[in-house]
């Protein structure tokens, strides 16, 4: 083969194969589609002769026929059949932009760029034409010598060949002429002249040059400038960064043959350098040849050095972690109308939400691979995932959901085509968010009391991750606050709110605030927004566990959630995309082909957020995770049990301006989550410092402002009639003749019952463990056990516990039922 194909799934540019140096349409033209004429020994049989002089008469009437242009192609235009094909719309890749607006990939069959051909700097076409036909300005779309030439080579034996026009190069790639054969040659002329007549000489060669193959990847004269000169096509000559007359030359230079073959290298410049030169001078004199430069150009003429491939600074995902966002574009472009086909096609710029400072900040809070990260050394089996949301808009700004962006995706489980979710982790105490904003929905106070004591129905206690009954709230475990309870992350009250006010309710605030999917015990995926109580309350679904999560969730959507509390009880969708638009390769024109939805819905009174986030920043004091600068913040820690320990553990919340939700749990598969220090892992440990780093790591990068969150207003009935603590014992009696009304803690000061309060409560005293930051043994219980220093749930479900005997889920991912 003269030439050699295009990689596989490349279009093939099928034309004359010139050697260097000659015109491209002289008798030393071999074509493209054969190495020269076949060789044979002569048959001297009267059959063979008798052959060869019909195979003559033939060839001269073809050609005599070819040569009637007048009366065959230009008049009858051979065959009234012979259809004239549209303009083919070319493949293009889709590019994929950050925030700010910098490439983060290109996505796509075909990295090409198509641009509107009156865009395009003139010296490009004219290297064109002078390196591929010469003549095109001049001749009406057909060269009759080659032809002539074909024809009588196919009828006498010889070599099939090609010698086409640019006209007949682009009507074969537009009519997909793929044979190699005088009745296509014959069509492919015919469909040239019908082109010539429908557009201008300019139109055509447009269309040409955003078809081109030009190796490495590259197709169309626009990738091809990029690629190899890290230029534009499109910029004005004479203008800084436009193409040159010698760079032209190079790109021109590659059509010839822009792949190695087996007998020849071909003309890229980065393989082939001495061929691409060579070739490169022949383009060169043409220009001059046909005025189209200087003699001055010409003699000041100096090769220029392309860039080696992979040089390009052109960013991609690949291998990245931030690659694992191009499926859920993917996904929101299915859902703005434009399918697969369109995608493919390519053309589209997609800007996303993407934050490059949110994004950084994610990964090396996140990732393992990261030094600075709190998992760096955890065991490869364990994962974590870190997402933040924009609370005002949805926007997702980072997006941290593993280090494989073709591997399982940890925050969303979003299958690799992007067109299913395959699975979900149990929130385990975070989803008490949802229980809260419930409640408080319907007007239960963070002052009520419940019993920690009390059975449920089929006789079983509530478990509180083991936590000693009587050291419950205190020793007011019969008449526990719900504040307290919530800080400490106690479970029966969440378990009575559920079954006094409907669990459906607490479903239903889990869903108004973004969490759409929830699996059952045994794997069945919910779609919360296609049901309703009548689904969720049926035998097999959720019950009343579900108040302290249960059942598994989406990280992103629950990351949702988490920023609709953070909001306000404002409600926006999450989402990766900002806008699409498309280029019109006519005019250039763009346009606005999709665009995010950033309006916002009020699923929550504002004021009754207000007196749940007020709670929850205690939360942040009690884990001593405290932002940096003193920004304001908001969380709830979270753990559910597997085994004898800990197999999903969360720290959610965040600050003003970002939404900030952080699971840890195993790779794959469910582990047996542990510290380094051989403790079990809860949500206020590896979970919680993870979520402070990537937190501050965006407040230190993008100096923000301190925001704060709006002030408390105290909202519900103390004494509701769902709430179901029982009355405290009466004070102990006062000895009227006892003169120190302050007992034994004279003035509040001094005696041994002024310590009573001040080493209880939250931080380090009962039920508060200490962990990592204040000492304490691993023995706290709810919200106060292990390794949390106080807040987190040791387990956030009733685990550990026999008497309840939940089901234990120990896979990560459960197929869809």
């Amino acid at each position: 083969m003269g030439a050699a194909a295009p990689p596989p799934g490349r279009a093939s540019v099928a034309r004359a194969a010139v050697r260097p140096g000659t015109s491209g349409f002289g008798s030393d033209d071999e074509g493209s589609f054969g190495g020269g004429r076949s060789v044979k020994g002569k048959d001297k049989s009267k059959a063979a002769k008798r052959r060869r002089r019909t195979n003559i008469l033939t060839a001269a009437a073809a050609v005599v026929v070819i040569l009637l242009g007048a009366g065959v192609v230009g008049g009858t235009y051979f065959f009234d059949d012979v259809d004239l094909p549209p303009p083919v719309s070319e493949d293009q890749s889709n590019v994929i932009l950050d925030s700010t607006g910098a490439v983060m990939a290109k996505l796509g069959d075909q990295n090409r760029t198509v641009v509107p051909e009156a865009k395009i700097n003139k010296i490009v076409e004219h290297a064109v034409a002078a390196a591929e036909d010469k003549n095109y300005y001049k001749h009406h779309g057909i060269d009759m010598k080659g032809i002539v030439r074909a024809a009588w080579n196919n009828f006498t034996g010889g070599a099939t060949q090609g010698a086409s026009t640019i006209t007949q190069q682009y009507a074969r790639h537009a009519a997909e002429l793929k044979d190699i054969s005088i009745n296509r040659k014959l069509r492919e002329a015919v469909i040239a002249r019908k082109l010539e007549s429908k557009y201008n000489k300019d139109q055509i060669m447009g269309m040409y040059l955003n078809y081109i193959y030009l190796g490495q990847g590259r197709y169309g004269i626009e990738a091809a400038a990029q690629g190899y000169f890290g230029k534009s096509v499109m910029t004005p000559a004479g203008q800084k960064n436009a193409i040159t007359p010698y760079e032209a030359a190079v790109l021109a230079g590659i059509i010839k043959q822009p792949e190695p073959s087996e007998s020849h290298q071909g003309y890229d410049p980065t393989v082939n350098p001495t061929a691409a030169k060579e070739r490169w001078e022949y383009t060169m004199a043409n220009m001059l040849e046909m005025g189209w430069i200087s003699k001055d150009v010409y003699d000041k003429r100096k090769y220029p050095t392309p860039k080696q491939a992979g040089k390009a600074k052109v960013k991609s995902t690949a291998n990245k972690p931030v690659g694992m966002v191009m499926r859920h574009v993917q996904a929101e472009l299915a859902e703005m109308g434009i399918s697969e086909d369109q995608f493919k096609k390519g053309g589209l710029t997609v800007t996303t939400t993407i934050d490059p400072v949110v994004q950084k900040a994610a990964e090396e809070a996140g990732s393992r691979k990261s030094e600075e990260s709190p998992m760096n050394g955890k065991p490869a089996t364990y994962q974590a995932a870190v997402i933040g949301i924009d609370p005002k808009t949805g926007r997702v700004l980072g997006y941290y959901a593993g280090d494989d962006p073709d591997g399982l995706d940890y925050g969303g489980y979003l299958s690799g085509d992007g067109k299913k979710i395959i699975g979900g982790q149990s929130p385990g105490s975070t989803f008490k968010i949802y229980t809260l904003a419930a409640g408080l929905k319907e007007d239960i106070s963070f002052k009520t009391t419940w019993d920690g004591t009390k059975l449920r129905p089929n006789g079983t206690k509530i478990s509180n991750a083991g936590a000693d009954p009587g050291a419950v709230c205190k020793g007011k475990i019969k008449f526990c606050d719900l504040e307290t309870a919530t800080i400490k992350s106690y479970n029966f009250p969440f378990y009575w709110i559920a079954d006094a006010i409907g669990r459906d309710k607490v479903i239903a605030a889990a869903r108004d605030a973004g969490v759409r999917h929830m699996f059952t015990d045994d794997g069945k995926m919910v779609d919360l927004k296609k049901t309703d109580k009548s689904t969720w309350e049926k035998t097999g679904y959720f019950d009343n566990e579900v108040a302290f999560g249960q059942y598994r969730v989406v990280p992103l959507e629950h990351a949702e959630g988490v920023a609709t509390i953070v909001g306000n009880g404002v409600h926006h969708d999450a989402h990766f995309i900002k806008s699409v638009t498309r280029v019109d390769p006519e005019t250039g024109k763009k346009t606005v082909v999709g665009s995010e939805k950033t309006e916002g819905k009020e699923v929550f009174d504002p004021d009754q957020m207000s007196n749940l986030q007020s709670v929850l920043k205690e939360i942040v004091r009690v884990d001593d995770r405290d932002l940096r600068g003193g920004q304001q913040s908001i969380a709830k820690s979270g753990t559910w049990e597997f085994k004898e320990g800990s197999g999903d553990t969360w720290f959610v919340g965040g600050m003003p301006q970002l939404a900030a939700t952080v699971w840890v749990g195993g790779a794959k598969d469910k582990v047996e989550l542990k510290e380094s220090n051989g403790r079990d892992m809860f949500g206020a440990g590896t979970p919680s410092k993870i979520w402070k780093k990537f937190l501050d790591a965006v407040i230190k990068a993008k100096d923000l402002q301190n925001e704060d969150f709006p002030k408390r207003v105290e909202t519900g009935n103390p004494d509701s009639p769902f709430a179901n603590g029982q009355e405290p014992p009466p004070p102990p009696a006062r000895d009227d003749n006892d003169d120190n009304e302050g007992g034994d803690c004279v003035l509040g000061v001094i005696g041994p019952d002024c310590n009573q309060n001040n080493n209880g409560g939250n931080n380090g005293g009962e039920n508060n463990g200490g962990g990592d930051n204040n000492g304490g043994d691993n023995n706290g219980g709810n919200d106060g056990g292990g390794d949390d220093g106080g807040g987190d749930d040791g387990g956030g479900a009733p685990e550990n516990t026999p008497e309840t005997q939940l089901p234990t889920i120990n896979p990560t991912i459960q197929p869809q039922n």
